[in-house]
């Protein structure tokens, strides 16, 4: 079993002159509480749109605290707003609160047992992805912001978003539906901030990079229609899985001919073939579902209408017809998770404040996605979203199971570390007003 103390070797062995010590000790006071509140979160994961469980304990622990609680966004959101005792800027905070439909495999007394039903099908759930930590530190915070209320400057609000992962078919949630369902009526912050545990990096390391930190994504579907005929006689059919085969072959043009990859990365997956019943029967219809990542909206277009050229022409050529929807709707798009140059700058130097400057590194951009940028959409807001490290010191991060693995494993010096980061950032954002 890993080793779970909350005294971490590393954390102790980080820098101790910060520049705001009492900060650190608060988080020191608070660490107990939050990793109770993830330890509880983790044995207790809810699939997306489902967080009723962890909604409810957010909302109550916010309304001890002196919070003005909203319930209800997005299903299942919430959100905290704390007015300080002193003048100032109004910054927004979001941690997400779902969990995914994976089994866990690690060894840990508060190991996930509990099951969920997805796309039909009763399956493991588990916070394969860090949201139980997300959820733990932002409570954290919570607490901290309401012991110094009179000494705060502005106001703070904290998001607890349900359905990062994606809303289930036929439904709607997460960031896009918390905007639509007024979050920032009452509230228009002039800045909000993000952080993800990630486990290509080492405990006691945080990442952030200016610009486009992590990937747009796009959803799609693609229904080939051919004509049914027994598998021994193709010619008296109009195969369907060949031609939606040969649309995942020409498909991977898109990015090694047709985008500019010297300038922005891009990625074309297919994760869905289906098609067929019997092995000797040519059916009619095939099905594709992928995804396309990019960093420019530009590329992105031209990625879009490249596949729907690709999968139209395709089937056209083997006399088949197409049915696309790409991207599958606009509520499985998310937009490029853009940190905004002046702010990124401001909320390093806080980093670099809190763990120390060689603790803090610039994230390689990620074509992983998240819908946190629609927060900054819809408040007309600067944004910044960092990384923090949950791979135990000593353990290769490069070959450590990934975010969504099964195996997925948060070292909890992590929660320390990300506590400090994001509480550094957000006192220095509040105390030197919006001059961004």
């Amino acid at each position: 079993m890993k080793n779970l103390s909350l005294a971490l070797a590393l954390s102790l062995a980080l820098p101790t002159a910060f520049a705001a010590e009492s900060d650190a000790q608060r988080v020191q006071q608070v660490l107990p509480q939050i990793t109770a509140w993830r330890r509880d979160i983790h044995q207790h994961p809810e699939l997306s749109n489902r967080e009723v469980r962890t909604s409810a304990l957010v909302a109550a622990e916010l309304k001890k605290l002196g919070y003005t609680v909203r319930t209800g966004l997005a299903h299942t959101g919430v959100t905290g707003v704390l007015i300080g005792g002193k003048p100032g800027p109004k910054l927004a905070i979001r941690a997400d609160m779902d969990a995914l439909p994976v089994t866990e495999q690690v060894d840990v007394p508060f190991a996930s047992k509990a099951t969920g039903v997805y796309q039909g099908k009763t399956v493991g759930v588990m916070h394969a992805c860090g949201h139980d930590a997300h959820t733990a530190m932002l409570l954290g915070l919570a607490e901290i912001f309401a012991g110094m209320k009179s000494a705060l400057p502005g106001r703070v609000m904290l998001i607890f978003q349900p359905a990062e992962e994606g809303a289930p078919q036929g439904e709607t949630g997460g960031a896009p539906q918390m905007v639509k369902d007024g979050v920032f009526a009452d509230f228009k912050p002039d800045a909000i901030f993000g952080m993800h545990v990630v486990s290509t990096m080492n405990v006691g390391t945080v990442g952030v990079r200016a610009g486009g930190a992590m990937a747009s994504s796009d959803t799609f579907r693609i229904v080939v229609h051919g004509r049914q005929s027994h598998g021994a006689l193709p010619w008296k059919g109009i195969d369907p899985i060949v031609t939606a085969a040969q649309i995942v072959v020409d498909a991977q043009t898109i990015v090694s001919r047709q985008l500019d990859i010297n300038s922005n990365p891009a990625v074309v997956t297919f994760g869905i073939f289906n098609g067929g019943q019997r092995f000797n029967i040519v059916p009619e219809t095939a099905e594709l579902q992928g995804t396309v990542r990019t960093f420019d909206e530009g590329m992105r277009k031209q990625a879009l209408t490249s596949l729907r050229n690709i999968a139209e022409h395709v089937a056209a050529a083997n006399g088949a017809t197409v049915e696309t929807q790409i991207p599958l709707s606009a509520d499985s798009s998310n937009p490029v998770n853009y940190n905004d140059p002046p702010l990124t700058a401001r909320v390093r130097a806080s980093l670099e404040t809190a763990i120390g400057k060689d603790h803090v590194v610039e994230s390689p951009r990620w074509t992983a996605s998240e819908d946190f940028p629609y927060f900054g959409l819809g408040a007309h807001a600067p944004s910044v979203y960092f990384f923090v490290g949950s791979t135990p010191a000593g353990e290769d991060a490069a070959t450590a199971p990934t975010n969504h693995s099964p195996k997925f494993f948060l070292d909890e010096g992590a929660l320390d570390i990300g506590a400090r980061a994001m509480l550094q950032a957000a006192l220095d954002y509040l105390g030197h007003g919006v001059d961004h």
